[in-house]
């Protein structure tokens, strides 16, 4: 299993993206502010339910569910943002589309890497299903036929994605985007410039745990630094620093694999192994594998759900985002096509 490596310096490396707000910008109306505090107030709190209160809830497919849905909130939140901005695309600099598009499409593409991963994960439980069938059956005959299927089962688990290796590379471009563009003319701009600042550096964070427990390699996760004078800082770096500190004691373990709910299977298959070596298998020591099977196929289902909603988000608004170019008559090198969904491993 891959070792942590030492957190990167802090990504904040092109000076502070919030003078951009600063005393010597015009002030903004108290509309504006209104809009933005109540912004970044709820994007406080999404990111406070976040931070887990045992350390057993990291890295189990449960956060992951949770972390995703939230994301798919905050989208939904700077889409509405937007609305009420009233800022139409023909008024949005060029940088702003440039940037927008650009984020999206990696977005996209990690979706569908982590969507991936799920359907590969998800194969396995025919292993398991088909292992839990010969082992009730506890005629001896049948054991070997599950314990092939346990065997296949670790094999299939620990066994590498291809579509997760391109996963670093996006993340590392991705933060080269968490510096701000200058807005020198538009109040409104500033506001949804400094909004998509905390929607990125949440993204971004997240994608990087989904990726490093998914591809089992610590050099996807993410220290991201953030400035204090942001109302949601101490939030964001609560849940970093309690999900980072636990992470990094995960995968200096000798498990077969970081996620908590695979590792729960895996540690029901340990149990099982002596008795289905001598012959003879227990209906009552078999339940804890078959509720750490349910658990596991349950999370998996939860969190593809959750990944696909947030596919959806982006696709949905970098359409849009596109339509409503191609109607001011942008010129055809700004437009781009979309990703779409990719099935199965």
């Amino acid at each position: 299993m891959a070792r942590p490596q030492d957190p990167p310096r802090g990504f904040f490396p092109f000076g502070n993206p919030f003078k951009n707000l600063s005393s010597k910008n015009p002030v903004l109306s108290s509309n504006l502010l209104s809009l933005l505090n109540t912004f970044e107030t709820n994007l406080a709190s999404s990111i406070t339910k976040l931070v887990p209160k045992e350390k057993s809830q990291i890295l189990t497919l449960s956060w992951m569910s949770q972390a995703m849905a939230s994301l798919c909130q905050t989208h939904n939140a700077i889409k509405t943002l937007i609305t009420d901005l009233e800022l139409p695309v023909s008024d949005w600099e060029d940088k702003w589309v440039d940037i927008y598009l650009d984020i999206s499409v990696k977005l996209l593409d990690l979706c569908n890497a982590f969507s991936s991963e799920l359907s590969r994960l998800n194969q396995g439980h025919l292993f398991l299903q088909f292992a839990l069938h010969n082992l009730g059956t506890n005629a001896p005959q049948n054991l070997p036929k599950a314990q092939s299927s346990l065997d296949a089962w670790k094999q299939h688990i620990v066994s590498k994605n291809p579509r997760l290796e391109s996963c670093h590379a996006i993340l590392t471009s991705l933060v080269q985007t968490l510096n701000l563009p200058k807005v020198k003319n538009s109040a409104k701009g500033k506001v949804l410039m400094r909004a998509l600042y905390g929607v990125k550096v949440k993204t971004l964070y997240i994608s990087g745990v989904f990726a490093a427990a998914f591809s089992g390699s610590s050099q996807n996760l993410l220290y991201v630094t953030v400035s204090n004078e942001l109302p949601w800082a101490p939030s964001f770096m609560d849940m970093q620093n309690t999900m980072n500190s636990e992470i990094k004691n995960i995968f200096l373990s000798d498990g077969l694999t970081v996620m908590k709910e695979l590792e729960a299977v895996d540690s029901g298959v340990k149990q099982l192994a002596p008795a289905i070596q001598q012959g003879s298998i227990d209906p009552i020591s078999l339940q804890p594998l078959k509720d750490s099977v349910t658990e596991l196929t349950s999370g998996i289902d939860l969190v593809s759900k959750e990944v696909d909603c947030f596919f959806n988000i982006l696709l949905s608004g970098r359409d849009t985002l596109l339509e409503n170019l191609r109607s001011i008559g942008a010129p055809t090198t700004v437009l781009a096509t979309s990703p779409k969904k990719q099935r199965g491993f």
